[in-house]
């Protein structure tokens, strides 16, 4: 008999999506209870579950230590043969199983009691063995699976993700963590260039500004411009202050304009006042400034307004900051 694919899968997200809207219901003195014995924990969050739990709980300790809660996986079976050591007396546990009598994680229980350690449990059972011995139980119940078996975890895996995704952002509320914060934690990322990654990183400095003085004749500015290779060159007084800057594009208007470049000076043809950035400010907020006004380079200068150096658009595309 042929399957209907999409039926399938809409019944599948129908059920799952009402599992998740009954959730909403269940938040209670239980989740706050939670989130006030892992905010007062000195350690970490320690995470464990069996099976599609277990899956899910390395999601839920990752979201977590991404958000500002240090957290982590420890496997239940692992723990029964030397990973107990792993746990200190300073942590907290969460321990998801969706009946509550997971014998993995029943295991445990005397073992973390010892410890005198929070212990949350997140299961589908509120009578079960593990919520009854929990300093507070998170009700991941639903009334049914998405498998018309009713034996593969569907419903209860999503509700327990969601579940764990609350609590993670509960507390990064709490804790008054920042996108900065998150970018620290994610360094290697997309994000975490954007975030971290300053002007003064990436700018070329020292001899690589292109330089030249007020008065200089526009043929040497532009043998500085050509040595330098970055298209531009800045002007600078006799006190090392930026006073201009020429470009490419002004040396194209100065050729339509008709001008003698053998007898023209600079002063002549520079931009005054030219866009300027601090080396403190964030590379993706210099893109900005550069997609905004359809430039290519940004002089960079200290509080003396004496330039710093130069950031070109290549410099931020290579930086994978773009």
């Amino acid at each position: 008999m042929p399957v209907d694919y999409l039926n399938s899968a809409k019944r599948t997200i129908s059920i799952e999506s009402a599992a998740v809207a009954a959730l909403t219901e269940r938040i209670d003195a239980q989740f706050s209870r939670t989130c006030e014995l892992l905010l007062a924990c000195d350690g970490r969050v320690v995470v464990t579950g069996m099976g599609k739990s277990g899956h899910i709980g390395k999601k839920i300790a990752a979201t977590l230590a991404s958000t500002g809660t240090p957290a982590m996986f420890v496997h239940p079976g692992e723990a029964s043969h030397g990973d107990m050591g792993m746990i200190t007396a300073r942590d907290a546990v969460l321990a998801l199983s969706n009946s509550g009598n997971t014998t993995e994680v029943i295991t445990l229980l005397p073992l973390l009691k010892r410890l005198a350690i929070p212990l949350i449990a997140m299961t589908g059972n509120p009578q079960s063995e593990l919520a009854r011995s929990a300093d507070a139980h998170l009700d991941a119940s639903v009334s049914e699976e998405a498998c018309p078996l009713g034996l593969a975890p569907t419903s209860s895996t999503t509700v327990s993700l969601v579940l764990g995704d609350a609590l993670a952002i509960a507390l990064l509320e709490a804790r008054g963590f920042t996108a900065e914060d998150f970018a620290f934690s994610h360094p290697g990322g997309a994000l975490g260039r954007k975030l971290l990654l300053k002007v003064e990183d990436i700018m070329h400095t020292g001899s690589e500004i292109p330089c030249v003085a007020s008065g200089t004749p526009m043929s040497k500015a532009l043998l500085e411009m050509s040595s330098k290779a970055l298209g531009m060159t800045t002007i600078q007084d006799d006190g090392g202050s930026l006073i201009g800057l020429f470009t490419d594009g002004d040396l194209r208007r100065t050729i339509d304009h008709g001008v003698d470049i053998q007898s023209a000076v600079i002063d002549d043809v520079m931009t005054r006042s030219p866009q300027s950035v601090s080396p403190g400010m964030l590379a993706a907020e210099a893109l900005h400034i550069m997609e905004e006004r359809k430039i290519t380079a940004l002089i960079v200068v200290d509080d003396a307004n004496h330039p710093a150096g130069v950031l070109h658009l290549h410099d931020i595309l290579r930086a994978g900051v773009a």
